[in-house]
């Protein structure tokens, strides 16, 4: 047999102005408090004999507590939001007959609505946050002297990132790539991204040290070690790195008696100067890049294997720019900025130019595109940078503005039409893309293609 609820104990109940609302197992409301009506907005309503459900429905709150504690017969906390927007934390208890069986539902909140306003103006500020350091990032970039690795192509992005990524922890890194891809740009800006970025930045080019004075340039010598050596001796360019990035550029230079040196001292990070009796530690992160493939050297025995796995902990492959063609555009902007800004010269390229950068294989690479571009900057006689202004080895065999009037007019055009459109397909496999490029329509490189059978 069922218990009824004491009048007394409702009226203490009211008596605490507290929240509160009891409900049976259908939902039924059996007691609510005055201050549970103020809570929901229904001051002067009775609501007892009411259920919840016609509440929920009613649009009064969302979720109700009673289906789950009938569910779980335990103790259970939603969120619940009222129809005013307050957001309450709902506590709901089930209280047991004599038999055990869940006999009325007893539920009370309290007001988080400032709390939930809190977690969302804090997720706002984080995102403005994220934005803001991105941004900083990008100017950081730009001002620390490698703000020509734009990304905007899928492999360039994929290079950034994992750079980023190893940049927050001392691992060796292998950069890998052509000449004139941004290797050294690249160490640089894991460099500015890691905790070492108040120390120093030291660049070793193996390739350009004589092998028979590398060990001296390297390491540094003590006072009269040599003939011609300083008495005073000299600090070497590692001990320079001290707690900073040692940059080892066209590390693939080196002979096999210098790669043993070289590999004793990456594992120890201890050395000797030429001449000198004691060992020097030093803290530095190492960074090594080549334009050689390392692995080929390694079986034909001109590289060693121990220095090839030390050094490449985590290689990163630089893509050659004819692989990211749709980084050349902002690459051509940021040049040309760049040079107008240092010759006071305001240029511009004209499309016949932009059409022909297009179209070549930039051996060279970004080096070649920055060399290009300068040079069109200082020698230009007009603001607009003509197809004329082209070096003789950029321009095409048939010039859009040259013809040998061997042909109508018309009959000229739709050549020169067919063969951009022709090249931009190679380049681009979408009509999306193409179109974005060559600033038409869409619809207008469908129905080109179509016209000179290109899909075909």
């Amino acid at each position: 047999m069922t218990r009824p609820i004491l009048n007394d104990s409702e009226r203490i109940l009211q008596a605490l102005k507290d929240d509160l609302l009891v409900t049976d197992c259908n939902g039924t409301i059996m007691t609510v408090s005055e201050e549970t009506k103020k809570l929901y907005g229904i001051e002067g309503r009775n609501v007892v004999g009411e259920t919840v459900y016609q509440l929920q429905k009613e649009g009064v709150f969302t979720p109700i507590v009673t289906p789950l504690v009938l569910e779980k017969k335990d103790r259970v906390n939603v969120v619940q939001t009222t129809r005013y927007g307050k957001k309450l934390l709902i506590t709901g208890v089930p209280v047991f007959d004599a038999d055990g069986n869940v006999w009325r539902i007893a539920s009370y909140s309290h007001d988080i609505t400032e709390m939930a306003n809190m977690e969302t103006h804090l997720k706002d500020m984080q995102d403005e946050m994220k934005r803001v350091k991105h941004e900083l990032d990008q100017l950081r970039l730009k001002s620390s002297g490698y703000g020509e690795l734009f990304a905007e192509s899928p492999p360039m992005k994929a290079c950034l990132d994992t750079a980023s990524r190893v940049a927050a922890v001392d691992v060796n890194v292998l950069l890998l790539g052509e000449s004139g891809v941004g290797k050294t740009h690249l160490a640089k800006m894991i460099h500015q991204k890691s905790p070492r970025n108040k120390g120093p930045f030291i660049e070793v080019n193996c390739g350009s040290i004589p092998e028979s004075l590398f060990e001296a340039e390297f390491f540094g010598y003590e006072g009269g070690a040599f003939t011609g050596a300083s008495k005073k001796g000299k600090v070497g360019l590692a001990e320079t790195s001290e707690g900073g990035t040692l940059f080892l550029d066209e590390i693939g230079e080196l002979s096999l008696s210098l790669q043993v040196k070289l590999l004793k001292f990456i594992q120890e990070k201890q050395f000797y100067r030429v001449g000198g009796t004691k060992p020097k530690s030093l803290d530095f992160r190492l960074i090594a890049a080549t334009n050689q493939p390392l692995q080929d050297l390694v079986v034909a025995k001109e590289f060693r294997e121990d220095l090839y796995f030390r050094l490449s902990v985590v290689p990163i492959h630089i893509p050659p720019m004819r692989e990211r063609p749709e980084d050349l555009a902002p690459l051509i902007s940021h040049f040309l900025h760049l040079f107008s800004e240092k010759y006071e010269r305001k240029k511009m390229l004209d499309d016949a130019v932009m059409q022909e950068l297009y179209k070549q294989e930039w051996q060279g690479n970004v080096r070649e595109l920055m060399n290009l571009i300068e040079r069109l900057v200082v020698t230009s006689h007009s603001q607009i940078i003509t197809h004329s202004d082209l070096p003789q080895s950029y321009r095409d065999t048939v010039s859009p503005l040259e013809t040998s009037f061997q042909a109508p007019l018309r009959q000229t055009l739709d050549g020169v039409e067919e063969r951009i459109l022709r090249d931009a397909k190679k380049r681009w496999k979408t009509t999306v893309k193409m179109a974005e490029v060559l600033g038409i329509s869409q619809p207008s490189i469908v129905r080109k293609l179509k016209k000179y059978r290109i899909n075909d």
